[in-house]
């Protein structure tokens, strides 16, 4: 089945084996399973002399001369395989001559001597009226009724239960699918409207002359309009059909030719028509959405003026109000001035002038002077605030270790006061920069027992004049706070 392909279609193979015989390239007779009586019939039916070919093979094709000598050398090999006859009895002694037997048997002689003439004679008439014969019974042969394989229940049926002729129930068998009655049905009503409907049936068979399309019921003179046809529509079930399809004369192929030129010249106009109508809306289109475009940012750029305008207006009543303001506590100021001898309560600040800011004293000359506050450093009094400041640090334990660096610090100071090298602490340490400074109070605890920072910054120093007894006091919290810490 698989190195068959496409002849399956051609051949109309439904069974297998399927067994088909052909004579001169038309269909005679075909036998479908194994069945070899039938086979055996068959050939001996049709009187089958040549060699035959497998369905699919390729055989050498002959002209009809190599045929016909082909058929006259078998049957002369045929006749010299015939049987040999009986072999013919001695004859009896022949009896003593009489005076008058010389002349009869030159008589016989002269009849013995002209017999085998003859017999070539009448062997060479047999052998051609033998082929005359043949040619004869070959062009005599006439061609098989292709009704006289349908099943009879078939016909039966679609005569005498459905009503059809005989005619139209051998054809729609004959042309139907699958040679079946419901494909012969199906063909009837497809073809009842035929011109040649009620034509009788062409002996030997019907010939194959154009395809039919069975998705949409057309009828395809080639392969290659069939092929057309099908990637055109993607249509897939084809199949061979008998009906002819005339071919053009010269004057329907001119006129259909006029015809093409004439469809296609509507199709272009009306292309070009249709291509005017878009290019016309598409026009409009375009200025409709650049006016829209137009009118949009005409409408934000009118908005933008008003939100400027406005900003505008509110930033003069602002200054306009400020400058009132400032106009009315520069002579608050003025007369506050006048009737506290020149002393203000107030002072300027982001907001304007508000009350217990920068005081004044007068001086020799009767002018004010600003009077300073002293700023206050670190008390020892807030020992307690700074180390619970530095506590507070719990993330990674930095508070603990500030602790331990500030509790080394105080209590060399302590212990040790007459050491040089634990009066001084160096700003520019890292430990000091990572430990020490960066904690708030850790700073202002070492400044409250004594140190100070050097001229320059860059180191604390313990002053001469220190509290032992508060480095001692600062040294106990110190070292409480650090176990307190670390439990």
């Amino acid at each position: 089945e698989e190195n068959l392909g496409d002849d399956l279609h051609q051949y109309d193979v439904r069974a297998f084996p399927t067994y088909v015989l052909y004579v001169e390239k038309r269909e005679i007779n075909r036998i479908e399973g194994v069945n070899m009586d039938g086979i055996v019939s068959m050939i001996n039916k049709h009187g089958c002399l040549s060699e035959g070919q497998n369905l699919g093979g390729g055989g050498a094709k002959l002209s009809m001369e190599e045929a016909r000598a082909r058929r006259l050398a078998k049957l002369e090999g045929n006749k010299a395989t015939a049987p040999v006859s009986a072999p013919v009895p001695a004859p009896a002694p022949a009896p003593t001559p009489t005076p008058e037997e010389p002349e009869k048997k030159e008589a016989v002689k002269d009849v013995d001597m002209a017999e085998p003439e003859k017999q070539q004679e009448v062997a060479g008439e047999t052998k051609e009226e033998s082929k005359d014969d043949v040619e004869m019974k070959d062009a005599e042969k006439e061609p098989e009724d292709p009704c006289a394989n349908l099943n009879p229940g078939d016909i039966k049926t679609l005569t005498e239960s459905m009503g059809f002729s005989l005619l139209r129930s051998q054809k729609g068998l004959l042309y139907g699918t699958a040679g079946t009655v419901e494909g012969a049905v199906e063909w009837l009503m497809q073809h009842q409207d035929d011109a040649d409907i009620d034509e009788p049936i062409p002996k030997g068979g019907a010939v194959a002359q154009s395809y039919k399309c069975n998705d949409c019921g057309r009828t395809l003179s080639n392969m290659a309009n069939l092929e057309l046809h099908a990637n055109k529509t993607g249509h897939t079930d084809f199949e061979e059909c008998t009906v002819a399809i005339k071919p053009l004369t010269p004057e329907e192929k001119a006129q259909k030719l006029v015809e093409l030129k004439a469809l296609l010249k509507a199709k272009r106009e009306e292309r070009e028509e249709n291509e005017k109508v878009e290019n016309i809306d598409r026009e409009k289109q375009r200025r409709f959405m650049g006016k829209e475009i137009a009118k949009t940012r005409e409408q934000l750029e009118a908005e933008q003026r008003k939100r400027d305008a406005l900003r505008r207006k509110r930033e003069k009543e602002a200054f306009k109000k400020e400058r009132e303001r400032l106009r009315a506590e520069l002579a608050k100021d003025k007369a506050e001035r006048m009737s506290n001898k020149g002393k203000l309560t107030s002072k300027l600040g982001i907001n304007g002038y508000k009350p217990d800011g920068i005081q004044y004293e007068i001086n020799e000359d009767g002018e004010p002077v600003e009077v300073k506050k002293a700023k206050t450093g670190p008390s020892a009094s807030k020992i307690d605030e700074y180390i619970k400041k530095v506590t507070s640090y719990r993330a990674g334990g930095d508070g603990g270790k500030c602790l331990k660096v500030l509790l080394a610090y105080v209590g060399n100071a302590a212990d040790k006061p007459d050491e040089d090298k634990y009066k001084s602490i160096n700003a520019e340490n890292k430990v000091f920069k990572t430990k020490i400074k960066p904690f708030v109070g850790a700073k202002q605890l070492l400044l409250a027992v004594g140190f100070g920072p050097t001229q320059n910054g860059d180191a604390l120093v313990l002053s001469e004049d220190r509290d032992l007894q508060l480095l001692a006091t600062t040294k106990a919290k110190l070292q409480a706070a650090y176990d307190a810490y670390n439990k």
